[in-house]
């Protein structure tokens, strides 16, 4: 099988890394989320289900399929907004549940009618660069900020990748990884917990259609998820060079969720700080070779759904300054391509700083998160700067 041929230990390391950066990183959101609509045990363990089958599924088989690496993900900011849509609506699970299914058909209507593909067709190569370096930004500052309660293993990661990087640059992420947790060993920080055997159950629950659980919750969940999660991910996707048919890609994002939703998968995305792992040249000098790392992250996403506690539970063990070191430095490639992009073309180098610095600030306005916002700002600057001139 082909796939084997091109797997490699980068590529599968990639993988691993992409789950466990983007699992550690959020799960408390989606706990908080859950909570929020006073879940049960039963009903969060679902909601983990569903969430990882859906990520599985969607990460593994269009890889395979295009043999390009697709990276899907569970919204992360519209997790936040399930959880303040619940506090502040005092709204019920039937009703989130409700809320779910109409974000995800206006997800899936976004991509069947290719709309938010032409509007990305229309953003210039700098911004979508200078967003996709704004949006990693934050992931290399915490690698070196975690300094700050663990000196010696952030120093430890930070020799072993630049040694590597020189002497093993394919292997680089691979070694930086070893080094983290043989370090974490040695000092003990690796927090092992009893791990159940067991099969996650999934719980169904039967939807409740409201208007305010449709205006309160559904409405800023699909704009959210659009604006702050597929918006940089397809710009990951085109910085990294990759031609995909993004369109399809959303409406299958949108479907799962639509399958999902009553078992608490309330928004699957687009991916961008996981696509960045698994799409750049630390998961393999071939780009033809990197569905590897997606498939292999897929795999593991299944796992976490179907054996949810024991995968958790293994994640879990890693320290967080390990988590955020690794994160920082498997991006720090990307994030540099991506600036070298966002500021080569002179005439709209202004307008990509403009985007990259909003971007990276992480303000939030009106629920919308800073990739959007850094877009508009950019949009703005070559609007003024530029509009016009070709017909002066």
């Amino acid at each position: 099988m082909r796939f084997f041929r091109d797997l490699s230990l980068s590529a599968a390391t990639a993988g691993f890394v992409a789950v466990l950066v983007g699992f550690t990183s959020s799960v408390a959101l989606i706990f908080q989320a859950a909570q929020a609509l006073s879940a049960t045990p039963e009903q969060i363990t679902s909601w983990i289900w569903a969430l990882g089958v859906g990520m599985g599924l969607c990460t593994a088989l269009p890889s395979l399929w295009l043999r390009k690496p697709v990276m899907v993900a569970w919204s992360t900011p519209g997790a936040a907004v399930v959880a303040s849509a619940a506090l502040a609506g005092g709204l019920s699970m039937a009703e989130a549940v409700g809320a779910f299914l109409a974000s995800g058909a206006l997800i899936t209507l976004a991509g069947a009618t290719g709309w938010f593909e032409r509007v990305m067709d229309r953003i210039p190569m700098a911004l979508a660069s200078a967003l996709l370096a704004g949006v990693l930004a934050r992931f290399g500052l915490q690698a070196f900020g975690a300094a700050a309660t663990d000196l010696a293993l952030v120093l430890v990661m930070l020799v072993a990748y630049l040694l590597a990087r020189r002497y093993l640059p394919r292997y680089a992420v691979v070694v930086t990884l070893a080094a983290g947790v043989l370090q974490a060993l040695a000092s003990d920080r690796m927090a092992w917990q009893p791990i159940p055997l067991a099969l996650a159950q999934p719980v169904f629950t039967a939807p409740e259609f409201s208007v305010r659980a449709l205006v309160g919750m559904a409405l800023p969940l699909f704009v959210v998820t659009m604006a702050s999660q597929n918006l940089p991910g397809v710009a990951a996707i085109r910085a990294a060079g990759y031609a995909m048919p993004i369109s399809r890609l959303v409406a299958i994002t949108g479907l799962a969720t639509l399958l999902l939703a009553p078992f608490g998968g309330y928004a699957l995305c687009l991916s961008a700080i996981t696509a960045a792992i698994c799409m750049g040249p630390q998961a393999h000098e071939d780009p033809a070779r990197r569905y590897t790392a997606a498939v292999v992250c897929g795999v593991i996403y299944l796992a976490v759904g179907l054996f949810g506690g024991a995968v958790a539970g293994t994640l879990g063990a890693f320290p967080k300054e390990l988590v955020s070191a690794i994160a920082g430095l498997a991006l720090l490639g990307t994030i540099g391509s991506g600036l070298s992009t966002a500021l080569a073309d002179e005439g709209r180098r202004e307008a990509a700083l403009l985007t990259f610095l909003v971007t990276v600030s992480d303000v939030v306005i009106a629920g919308i998160g800073s990739a959007f916002w850094g877009l508009a700002a950019g949009a703005l600057a070559l609007f003024v700067q530029h509009y016009g001139r070709s017909r002066a």
